[in-house]
């Protein structure tokens, strides 16, 4: 499955013959190496080690693992089968705790087999789910050029257009989030520069992003982190698309450390900070960004490049997400058009529309 809009980044999961394959992001750009997965532990610890990342990726990629865990149980009861169910979906869903889509996809397959079961259909219940989890992968492949067709008109011939951590099509279905806007306004005729963040420590802009827009044809310029002050200033920046994790009630945004410092940077410059995701990426059922758990991860991301130690023998304080206030966005960019604030009200509404929280 792919867009119609050509990317020459390889897919980023494949599922054929009761299996799926995982493209291993950590290997990229040097590489191009899939992970085969015929269990759920081998989805979990691919979304662990951020083998797939990205908040649509690896709900995809969860609720194909609920496939592969649910071979096996057509002869269990109607209950036994979505107990044993529910067990793999928790573990999966323990892999990784801010992007709020690895639990949409794992509820929306849940919400399936209950209603399967409880059918008595549960003899054919892996395929039941099979077919659910393609459909989710195909939506998002719509979802994200339907993100890129209402985000181009914000990129201007010429512009200037900055990026953090990859929002792109390495980190969904389809052809990204963030980066639909920018391939979309490509399709248009437009020329434009992206900056992009390199976003230490697991330089996911300098290893994915930049790859992946240089081999799109997309003029594209690799900034070091604390750059983007310099290049603002400079009047280079006219705006600013990212994605996004998990975006709260209230519009409060957790995206990959370094966006906070971003949307100030922005804030400061008079720079439009806009905020790129799907539906299922918005959690009305949490207030505000203090609701949000933030996961922390391991020193040697920090202490180390490429398996070699660059720091010193020190405590390290590693969030993998920072919370960036609604009152710094200019507004979210939807699969149904631009949302503006005051997004209590506007994404409230939205919600009560769409069923943003189903």
């Amino acid at each position: 499955m792919h867009s119609d809009i050509d990317l020459p980044v390889p897919a980023v999961m494949i599922w054929s013959d009761d299996q799926l394959s995982i493209l291993d992001q950590t290997r990229l750009p040097q590489e191009t190496v899939y992970r085969q997965a015929q269990t759920p532990e081998v989805v979990w610890q691919a979304i662990k080690d951020l083998a797939v990342r990205g908040a649509p990726a690896i709900g995809i990629a969860a609720a194909y693992g609920l496939c592969l865990g649910a071979r096996g149980l057509e002869q269990k009861s109607a209950e036994d089968a979505l107990a044993a169910l529910r067990q793999v979906a928790d573990y999966l869903n323990s892999a990784r705790p801010t992007a709020v889509n690895l639990a949409w996809a794992l509820n929306r397959q849940m919400s399936v087999a209950r209603e399967h079961c409880q059918s008595g259909l549960q003899a054919s219940l892996y395929q039941r789910l099979c077919e659910e989890a393609i459909a989710i992968h195909r939506q998002d492949i719509a979802l994200c050029r339907s993100i890129g067709m209402h985000g181009a008109p914000l990129i201007a011939e010429g512009a200037g257009v900055l990026t953090h951590c990859n929002a792109g099509a390495l980190a969904t279905g389809g052809i990204g989030t963030a980066t639909a806007a920018m391939y979309e306004a490509q399709c248009q005729g437009r020329q434009f520069t992206v900056y992009a963040d390199e976003t230490r420590p697991l330089l996911q802009g300098g290893r994915l992003t930049a790859w992946e827009l240089s081999r799109a044809g997309i003029d594209v310029r690799l900034l070091c982190d604390n750059m983007a002050a310099s290049v603002m200033a400079a009047g280079k920046i006219d705006v600013v698309i990212v994605g996004t994790d998990r975006v709260a009630a209230n519009g409060d945004v957790a995206n990959k450390i370094g966006t906070l410092g971003v949307a100030i940077l922005a804030k400061h410059y008079g720079i439009p900070f806009y905020v790129a995701c799907p539906y299922s990426t918005f959690d009305m059922q949490t207030p505000s960004g203090a609701g949000i758990e933030i996961e922390q991860r391991g020193a040697e991301e920090v202490l180390a490049i490429g398996g070699r130690r660059i720091a010193a023998d020190v405590e390290v304080c590693n969030p993998a997400f920072d919370v960036t206030p609604s009152a710094l966005v200019s507004g979210f960019i939807t699969e149904q058009g631009i949302i503006y604030p005051p997004f209590e009200e506007s994404l409230s509404q939205w919600d009560n529309d769409n069923g943003a929280s189903d």
